[in-house]
């Protein structure tokens, strides 16, 4: 299968997924408190089979289950992609007894994961962390050098996390998080570890956060909270790893997303403008409608077939990932915030009404731009790409 097209049996899919957002999705989602974890639309994603299908699919698979539902609840995309994200790192670097603890849990929906990178001096920068994770001495022996790690008395590494994290998507709601923190100082990107961490170790405490849009998000406070050896996802010091691999992964399905509320933006949009009764005529026969309205399908299938590309380019497991999912990403969540605006433009007051259909969309279309790498950062990456490859020339 090529990268620009899908097979009748992935089209199909997709269409069942709108349906079944539509009819099975929506309603616990609209029941949900926002700013709050939707236990109810997570457990109903859980008994669909949806989650499980997290760590069964590709890329492809993932950005066409991402698109499908947001084009119908974004709500239920959201809570699927978080699922994802904190679990990512488990499934692909857990130890077999932290795949059997959580992965089941997580995929029928009891049990809420988080991914736990970003901090208030640390969030586009990644490699900035200053979340420590102090090696745990037994007491009676000498302090440790700056860059070991204590042994326990039972052999086994422990550290102590102390410090923030800020703009945690699930938090403080969550079960468990999957926490990068600095185990070597003044490192970089080389010195940060991943630690999956149960939310109900000592020391750990949260808060939400009220935003913009209905998103569970909120900061977290490590107080010493205690890890060993046991809780290390892949290798000490090798977190930074763990994270660039699972966002090359996620990228280009949070193009996905912003996809998935351009088309439906895009539809209210042509629907809106063909029976709108306007200066003696319809909407649509205004020309410059007509050619707002072209440009809106002409960027949102642009953005498509860059995020199938990129997600393709990853499940084929090419050599230029990091780029394409930085593009992917980049040029989907732009266009939906072009899409998006110009359809709140087309349709007028009634679009800024508390409950209409893009009203959600305007709240919800801005924040992908700044999450998993800000668009500034996406550019950043695609840049660096460009000139590593000219060099190797």
């Amino acid at each position: 299968m090529t990268a620009f097209s899908l097979e009748p049996a992935q089209l199909a899919w997709c269409a069942e997924l709108r349906t079944l957002a539509a009819e099975r999705l929506r309603p616990p989602a609209d029941k949900g408190e926002p700013g709050h974890v939707n236990r109810a639309l997570v457990a109903e994603l859980g008994s669909l089979g949806l989650l499980g299908r997290l760590f069964t699919s590709g890329a492809l698979d993932l950005c066409l289950m991402r698109e499908s539902l947001a084009y119908a609840c974004t709500e239920a995309e959201t809570a699927l992609a978080l699922q994802g994200l904190g679990a990512h790192p488990v499934h692909v670097h857990g130890t077999p007894e932290q795949r059997a603890r959580w992965l089941p849990r997580v995929a029928d929906g009891t049990a809420i994961a988080a991914f736990a990178l970003s901090e208030p001096g640390a969030g586009s920068d990644a490699a900035a962390l200053e979340l420590r994770a102090e090696p745990e001495v037994p007491q009676g022996d000498r302090p440790p050098a700056a860059t070991a790690l204590t042994a326990a008395p039972d052999g086994r590494a422990r550290w102590r996390l102390t410090g923030e994290k800020c703009w945690i998507s699930n938090a403080p709601e969550a079960d468990f998080y999957t926490v990068f923190a600095r185990t070597t100082p003044g490192a970089g990107a080389r010195g940060v570890t991943a630690f999956l961490v149960p939310a109900d170790r000592p020391g750990l405490t949260g808060r939400g956060l009220d935003m913009l849009s209905p998103h569970p998000i909120g900061a977290l406070d490590f107080d010493a909270v205690p890890v060993t050896a046991d809780d290390v996802l892949g290798e000490a010091d090798r977190g930074f790893r763990v994270a660039m691999g699972t966002l090359n992964l996620f990228r280009p399905s949070v193009g996905a997303f912003a996809v998935g509320m351009a088309q439906a933006a895009l539809d209210a949009t042509l629907a809106h403008t063909a029976g709108r009764d306007a200066f003696g005529g319809k909407l649509k026969d205004l020309q410059t409608v007509a050619h707002q309205v072209a440009e809106m399908a002409l960027r949102t299938e642009a953005a498509r077939l860059m995020v199938h590309a990129a997600a393709s380019a990853y499940d084929a497991d090419a050599p230029d990932v990091p780029r394409r999912s930085a593009m992917a990403k980049l040029l989907a969540t732009e266009t939906a915030q072009y899409v998006v605006d110009t359809a709140v433009q087309l349709h007028g007051a009634r679009a800024l009404q508390r409950g209409h259909l893009l009203e959600h969309l305007y709240r919800e279309v801005r924040a992908p731009r700044v999450y998993e790498g800000a668009s500034e950062v996406q550019r950043g990456i695609i840049a660096k790409e460009l000139y590593a490859r000219q060099e190797a020339r």
